[in-house]
């Protein structure tokens, strides 16, 4: 007797079957398969479960194999399969063939939700199972991928009665007792303001609207209420929708981390359709933000896949943190290895740090003149200069917009309000459609794949972009036309700026989003111009007081 269940593993997971052999013996449960703490306990709960369920368990010896018996099976997902398993093999339960079962058991029969319901009906999907009973709190999250695959059903169990009445049925009618597919819910954006909220910054407000069109990472600093950790926060207001592959496999990751576990029936679960935005504290540990620990778990950039991971008081990250983002800013995947194993985890995030500009934060504040915002702060240019090295070159250097930015005047605190949210987000989404329908005619061959590592093409072949940010280098000519004046000013901005490069290359980039934005096939003066001015920026703290002279 066999029942599929499912073990969270990277992205993707693995399909376990429970396999139950009762023989004679002194009475006793084994449990084989490399079963940890967690799992190993489930013998008292399922024997617990069965005798305040109105049930007597088999007084025989009972086997319990999970395989693959290599894979280490943590958690107490397991709990409801194996007690279902051994229900059939003692003949108290019909046989459960090509069923996946998920559900953590109370002493009382009870069933809890677990953790990666998402994900395991997804892997349960490309095994060819397409029945599946689940905890009650987890039903909603279950039934995402039945909308528009009618021969998956999915039945909810609150006890361990329910279960087996769900057995029973698909017995007696060869179905079992479905709930029906919620339909999609798609909310306003997040309340996190408006963008006509905040007076002035019009540069860091577009600049903003140029990484949310184009994806482009962002670097903002200047001294503390300049507004850079204000607008940031408003940034999930003007960004497009999720597609549909986007949104399952955002909400898979989701799943994974537990972040839906327990949220109660009826609470409106529904696929992530908008990019997430995530800001972890800056005392964030390097597993926490990359992924990791002892069942890999998906870490903050996981989590602000297809999204935006924002870094608040960068500097004041570990530098190891913020030094091993660069792998994942380039591959959008981050590879954990183990001793036994290695995982890839999708990572396919924008990233926007807010810093001072020094560890005092008054470097920048506004003076009656240059000296005086010089002389404001109150760190040594050794103070100052180790301070910003924390980024290191090679993570600035993976930042396409650098915007200074000083507290604002008088006059544009007490002016009208600026562009709403609503007004930016209608540009962004139609250069995010230009971009879409371009690249979609680049890639012809390509699909969005869904194993959980983001799209991909053949095999061995390249990753689809999904936005101007992640042109690669061979396409750019082809993606990003010039003019002849464009062209020039370009070469005599990479000449006089001493550019690398990637920087070269993200200016190109740039340039292209500015063009949509405008509806604009090619790339001239204005737009390369544009470019080189949100780029020229941010090597050098000391850039916030020519911001001051502007």
């Amino acid at each position: 007797m066999q029942v599929f269940s499912y073990a969270p593993f990277g992205a993707a997971g693995v399909v376990i079957r429970v396999e139950v052999d009762i023989r004679r013996g002194i009475p006793g449960i084994d449990i084989t398969g490399l079963a940890e703490g967690a799992v190993r306990e489930a013998r008292e709960r399922v024997r617990a479960g069965f005798r305040n369920s109105g049930y007597q368990f088999p007084l025989d010896r009972v086997l319990i194999n999970l395989a693959p018996a290599g894979l280490r099976k943590e958690g107490a997902a397991l709990d409801l399969p194996i007690a279902l398993a051994v229900m059939s093999a003692a003949g108290l339960a019909p046989q459960a063939e090509a069923l996946m079962v998920l559900g953590e058991l109370e002493l009382s029969g009870k069933v809890r939700p677990v953790r990666g319901v998402l994900a395991a009906v997804a892997a349960g999907i490309g095994e060819g199972i397409r029945d599946f009973v689940v905890p009650r709190e987890n039903a909603r999250e279950a039934m995402i991928l039945a909308r528009e695959r009618p021969l998956i059903r999915v039945a909810a169990a609150g006890t361990l009665r329910e279960a087996l009445h769900a057995l029973v049925v698909r017995a007696e009618t060869g179905t079992l007792p479905v709930m029906e597919a919620p339909g999609p819910e798609v909310g306003p954006a997040p309340a996190a303001g408006d963008f006509s909220d905040v007076r002035g910054q019009e540069r860091y407000k577009r600049a903003l609207e140029i990484a949310a069109a184009g994806g482009h990472n962002l670097l903002v600093f200047g001294p503390p209420g300049a507004g850079k950790t204000m607008l940031a926060r408003r940034m999930p207001t003007i960004m497009a929708p999720l597609s549909s592959n986007e949104a399952v496999e955002v909400t898979r990751l989701w799943s994974l981390a537990g972040l839906f576990e327990g949220m109660p029936e009826g609470a409106g679960f529904d696929l992530i359709s908008r990019p997430p935005f995530r800001s972890p504290h800056h005392s964030a540990s390097a597993e926490g933000i990359l992924g990791g620990g002892r069942s890999v778990r998906p870490g903050e950039i996981s989590l602000a896949h297809f999204g935006v991971l924002f870094m608040d008081e960068a500097p004041e990250f570990r530098s190891n943190v913020l030094q091993a983002l660069r792998e994942p800013l380039e591959d959008q995947v981050i590879t954990i290895s183990r001793a036994g194993s290695s995982v890839r985890l999708p990572a396919a995030f924008q990233l926007i740090l807010a810093a001072n500009p020094c560890p005092c934060g008054r470097l920048g504040m506004r003076g009656a003149d240059i000296a005086d915002r010089a002389l404001s702060c109150f760190c040594s240019p050794e103070e100052v200069n180790r301070y910003w090295r924390r980024f290191g070159s090679a993570l600035l250097d993976r930042i396409e917009l650098r915007v200074p930015v000083i507290p604002p005047k008088l006059g544009a605190l007490t002016g009208p309000p600026g562009e709403t949210s609503a007004a930016i987000a209608q540009r962004v989404r139609r250069a995010v459609e230009v971009q879409r329908l371009r690249l979609a005619k680049l890639f012809p061959r390509f699909r969005e794949g869904d194993s959980g590592e983001g799209p991909r093409g053949p095999a061995g072949g390249p990753e689809q972009p999904r936005r101007n940010a992640r042109i690669p280098p061979e396409l750019l000519e082809r993606c990003c036309p010039l003019s002849g004046r464009g062209e020039e000013a370009l070469k005599t901005a990479v000449s006089k700026l001493a550019l690398s490069g990637r920087a070269y290359h993200g200016i190109l980039r740039l340039a292209r989003t500015i063009a949509d934005l405008e509806g604009r096939d090619t790339l001239d003066t204005d737009q390369v111009l544009e470019a080189v001015e949100h780029r020229r920026r941010g090597d050098d703290p000391y850039d916030i007081l020519a911001e001051g002279l502007d």
